[in-house]
This record gives C-alpha cells, sequence and structure tokens, in this order.
C-alpha cells in the first residue's frame, strides 16, 4: 500500500507549547482544565481536514503553577469525549508501557478503535520521568534498559491479544455466534508478565490500532524497529531524518519487517505571523524575551530541549561544534536521550551558529518561523524530497494558532496536492498507507516516507 497525501496531526496538548500560552492576551488562562477546549481544537484540525489530533501524556502534575499545565485529562477519556463528537478525525493517544498492564490496555484500546471506526494510533511510550514513578508505588524508576525489555514484552503481548478473537461473517451452520476454537488463549508467560487470554474484544476495524513510538535512542530505535509503525521522533534536520530513516531500515529488515510498514512523523515547532519580522518577534515575545539577543541568551541558560557547554569566547555568530552539546544519558534525568540526540546530531550535520540555531529548534523539534506561506514551503520541502510520511504540528498557544494554520497554511498545501480537501479513507492506517496486520508478511523494502 502506498501513502496518498501528507499525514498531518496537531498536538492538542493543555494551552500550547510556549510556557506563556496559558495567560496570552484574548485567551482564557484556566482553559486547560475545560473539556470543551479540546473539542473546539479537534473541531478545529477536522475544518482544516487534518487526519489525527495528538496528546502525549505525563501521569503527574506539573511543578511549575506560572505556565500551564500540558498533561490534565487522561487521554483515553479525553478521547472518548473527542470521538463521539468529532466524526472523522484520528486521534494519536499516548499511554506508557511502564505504568500499564497489557489486558488492560489492550482491552481499553481496541475498545476506543471499535467506537471510533478506526480511527486510534496508539503512541506506546516508556515513562522516563521519576515523579511519574511516584504516582504509581514506592518502587524508583526502573533503569532504561529494563523499561525497553518491559515494552517490547508489553508490545508482543498486547499485538498477540488483539489478534486472539475475531468474528466470522456469518454464522455456523449449528447457529454458533463464532468458531470456539478461533477465540485463542495467548498463553503468555515471560519476563515480566504472564497473560492467558484470549483478548474479549474482536479484532477492530483497521486489525488494530496503528502502532506510533516516540523514541530516538539506541533503545528506542530497537523498539521502533521491532513494533513501530508510525515514528514520532525529534528531527530538526534533513541530514538527521535521512540517517534516522536508513537507521530504521536497517534494523527492521534485520528483525524481519517490511520496513515498508513505518513512517516517519517528526514533531514540528511552528511560529506564524504576517510577516517573517511579526514572526520573530512572535518567537522572542513566546519564550518570554525582548529580541534574539535575549533569545540566544535564553537558550544558554535555560535550553530547548539541551543546554550547551560552549567554551569562552564563542559568539552568537561563531559555528558551533558537536561536542559542546552533551547527550543525556544518567539514569533519572528528566529528559530524553534522544532529545539531545537531535540536537547534536544537527550542529554535527549543518554546523550552525547560535543566531541559526535557536530559530530552526525548540524542544529539539525542527522550528519554522516565517509566513504562512514560509511554514507551507517548510513542510511541502520535506515532503517533496520523501524525507517523512508527515508531520505532528505543535503551535504555541491553542487554538489560536492553529486556527491561523487551519485558514492560512492548509489552503497552500491543498493548492499543491499534498493534504486533501476532503477526509478519505475509513480509517487512520488506510490514510497512512499501512497494511492490515493480519495480512503484513516481511519483506525488504525501504523506510516509507
Amino acid at each position: 500500500m502506498s501513502q496518498e497525501h501528507l499525514f498531518l496531526a496537531a498536538s492538542i496538548n493543555g494551552t500550547g507549547w510556549s510556557g506563556r500560552s496559558a495567560r496570552w492576551p484574548g485567551t482564557s488562562p484556566r482553559r486547560f482544565a475545560d473539556p470543551a477546549h479540546y473539542v473546539e481544537a479537534a473541531r478545529i484540525a477536522h475544518r482544516g481536514v487534518l487526519d489525527a489530533v495528538f496528546v502525549s501524556d505525563h501521569p503527574a502534575l506539573s511543578p511549575n503553577a506560572h505556565s500551564g499545565p500540558h498533561h490534565v485529562f487522561d487521554p483515553i477519556v479525553l478521547f472518548s469525549a473527542i470521538t463521539g463528537a468529532v466524526p472523522d478525525i484520528g486521534f494519536v493517544l499516548t499511554a506508557s508501557t511502564t505504568y500499564n498492564s497489557p489486558f488492560n490496555l489492550a482491552r481499553r484500546l481496541a475498545s476506543l478503535d471499535a467506537f471510533s471506526g478506526g480511527r486510534l494510533i496508539w503512541n506506546a511510550v516508556s515513562s522516563f520521568n521519576p515523579a511519574v514513578a511516584a504516582n504509581y508505588g514506592s518502587e524508583p524508576l526502573p533503569p532504561r534498559e529494563e523499561r525497553y525489555r518491559r515494552a517490547g514484552e508489553f508490545l508482543d503481548v498486547v499485538k498477540q491479544l488483539w489478534a486472539s478473537w475475531d468474528l466470522p461473517d456469518e454464522l455456523a451452520p449449528d447457529g454458533a455466534l463464532w468458531d470456539e476454537a478461533e477465540a485463542r488463549p495467548i498463553d503468555h508467560h515471560g519476563e515480566f508478565y504472564d497473560v492467558r487470554g484470549p483478548l474479549n474484544v474482536p479484532v477492530g476495524p483497521q486489525g488494530h490500532p496503528v502502532i506510533a513510538q516516540a523514541g530516538a535512542s539506541q533503545h528506542g530505535l530497537d523498539f521502533a524497529a521491532r513494533h513501530a509503525e508510525l515514528v514520532y521522533a525529534p528531527l530538526p534536520g534533513k541530514e538527521v531524518a535521512r540517517d534516522r530513516a536508513r537507521l530504521l531500515t536497517e534494523r527492521a529488515t534485520a528483525y524481519g519487517r517490511d520496513p515498508d510498514g513505518i513512517r516517519l512523523f517528526p514533531g514540528l515547532n511552528l511560529v506564524i505571523a504576517d510577516t517573517r519580522e511579526e514572526a520573530y518577534r512572535r518567537h522572542e515575545a513566546l519564550q518570554g524575551v525582548a529580541d534574539e539577543e535575549g533569545l540566544i541568551q535564553a537558550f544558554l541558560t535555560r535550553g530547548f530541549g539541551v543546554t550547551p557547554e560552549l567554551p569562552p569566547g564563542v559568539g552568537p555568530d561563531d559555528p558551533l561544534d558537536p561536542a559542546w552539546f552533551p547527550v543525556l544519558t544518567a539514569e533519572g534525568v528528566f529528559g530524553t536521550v534522544g532529545h539531545s540526540l537531535a540536537v547534536t546530531e544537527l550542529v554535527a550535520s549543518e554546523r550552525l551558529t547560535l543566531r541559526q540555531l535557536v530559530r530552526r529548534v525548540d524542544g529539539s523539534h525542527r522550528l519554522i518561523v516565517g509566513t504562512p506561506r514560509d511554514v507551507a514551503e517548510g513542510i511541502l520541502d520535506w515532503w517533496d524530497d520523501g524525507l517523512v510520511a508527515g508531520f505532528n504540528l505543535q503551535l504555541p498557544v491553542l487554538p489560536d494558532d492553529l486556527v491561523r494554520f487551519v485558514d492560512e497554511v492548509v489552503p497552500i498545501l491543498q493548492a499543491a496536492g499534498a493534504t486533501p480537501k476532503s477526509y478519505d479513507g475509513s480509517t487512520v492506517r488506510e490514510r497512512l498507507g499501512l497494511p492490515d496486520p493480519r495480512l503484513t508478511t516481511p519483506g525488504t523494502a525501504a523506510v516509507a516516507r
């Protein structure tokens, strides 16, 4: 199967990615706690024929009361509300493999996929925040290697459960609703889980929910190569994206998977205004600084995904050395290895200056600051090069910037033939051009965009 169009999702976490979004002029500061805010965002995205809305998750309260928390409502409950209120649009739902049980989560996700008609994408994450671990008992956050071993076994169990009970098209001659022999216990006994099965939700409208994965560390890449169909990762530059596709192709092939069943889907942070100069000023205001020099100083002191360790005398217009950007490796650090790696790889491939870097990266994701046409051309550039399947759009202020994207950027993308003017395909799996998991066979094709 092939992907017919650019796949776009809009992150609808909280009030937007800017720490100042909750108190942005003209907005309701406590909208992050209003369920209607999220339904409205999904309706705006639907008006732009976006493929999905995206919700990340950390089941822990942010300690900073001066910015709106990104994570409030349980994503499964949130999607239950959205799927009943907004047709067509998909939902990228984040749920942890570290702090869930396979049978319970498999059943809840399969139920949501059935109720929505096949609109669910599960972003399977290995929790890395010690504050989350503290909410699930006295045990500390497991080491990274153990978390990924657990995640791999979790996915093995869930996928077996999703395939364990299917309903025939017709009743059996004796009137049975299904062949009891086709309801198969999985009898899994592993390092972390013992699960008998079968699942009591039948195979869903798209075989099973699309599986996404967000890790970009070596453990994360290995996990993605084994299980992921959609890889949400920080890819701030073209060479970083090409290298990630190459690694996924190699590892997926080694696992006997057809890499054509994997789609790259990076995050994309946007700052949009009528003119480029206005966009620069808005970018600075969103970071709480007065000018570009303030933006550079904020990067050096707070970091936007990673804080560099520059030697004395390095100025904002000097080429950067990737050795100055430390990669997170310590356990118990609130951050991800993949995000710090992405920035280091970008600096290594393009030798940017600080002045350039602060306009190119935010939160280790690619950043576009400019007019609606600048944004559209930046999206189309990567799509036309075949680098990605699409983008997860991360807007600084919700719903304002999502409205602007839908009203001013989407028409340019539609005129270019990259995105549709109406919804096609009944499931998100069809829109991504991904095969039905019941029909998947190993192969050796290249990683698809």
